[in-house]
């Protein structure tokens, strides 16, 4: 007997032996990721190879068919390294324990970033509108894997609709604040200024300490914000816009 997906979204399942047991509670957090290999052949033998010690719950192919690899139950190995914060016990750094993590198949930043088809996205929005109402998942723990590890990271890309799938009720979002000239916060910069933007970044879950000195750390921080809340313009600067914007999304968070 063929095993059944947990998801009616998905149409079939392909076991990866890549998972573990979860730690510390069941997943609160949803996790995006974009495959970053040339076809969905390649990255569904590497998902289900034991040698490479990845895997995740669900691979959504470009024509919108869904795979899962792994029960939801499992602690699917997606993630890597990351931290995400605005959980119960503050600063979450075990990703993989907490999360579910899909998949989409799409050649990535190597590829030239290529387009998302539009049936692909409908199967990524019905398939985690699902997995968000069995689980519970806030808005806010809906994550791109940029999010949790903006130094390694940048999938699933700033071509992603996250708009669309907020529209359909998936994910944190409110419409970028428009670019225009003013003041801006670049990397060498320091004082307190960059130290309230630091916090504010730390308010809405990112791991980034507050120093008051504009690293390499908060560039990396605000290039992953950018890559998922103001895609027009992926330049790792703290402009108008990406504060408005930030703003904006802090105001639509639950108080603590």
């Amino acid at each position: 007997m063929k095993p059944i997906p947990e998801s009616p979204v998905a149409t079939s399942v392909m076991p990866s032996p890549n998972h573990g047991e979860r730690r510390g509670g069941p997943p609160t957090m949803l996790l995006l990721h974009y495959t970053g290999m040339e076809s969905a052949a390649a990255a569904l033998q590497r998902l289900a190879n034991p040698i490479s010690e990845v895997s995740a719950h669900y691979v959504v192919l470009e024509d919108g068919r869904v795979i899962q690899m792994v029960p939801e139950s499992r602690r699917a190995w997606h993630a890597g390294a990351g931290v995400w914060g605005r959980t119960a016990s503050g600063l979450e750094r075990d990703i993989n324990s907490r999360s579910i993590g899909i998949e989409i198949v799409n050649g990535g930043h190597v590829g030239g970033l290529p387009p998302y088809p539009s049936k692909q996205i409908d199967a990524v929005i019905a398939l985690s509108r699902d997995i968000i109402a069995r689980w519970g998942i806030a808005p806010w723990h809906v994550l791109a894997h940029s999010d949790v590890a903006p130094e390694r990271k940048e999938d699933p890309g700033e071509h992603f609709p996250w708009d669309r799938l907020a529209a359909a009720g998936v994910g944190h979002h409110v419409p970028a604040a428009p670019i225009r000239d003013g003041r801006f916060f670049a990397e060498g910069d320091a004082g307190q200024p960059i130290e309230a933007l630091q916090a504010m970044f730390a308010l809405y879950g990112y791991d980034i300490p507050v120093t008051g000195i504009f690293d390499p750390r908060t560039k990396a921080v605000i290039t992953a914000f950018q890559r998922r809340f103001r895609q027009e313009r992926v330049d790792g600067v703290a402009d108008a816009s990406t504060i408005t914007t930030l703003r904006d999304l802090l105001a639509g968070l639950p108080s603590r």
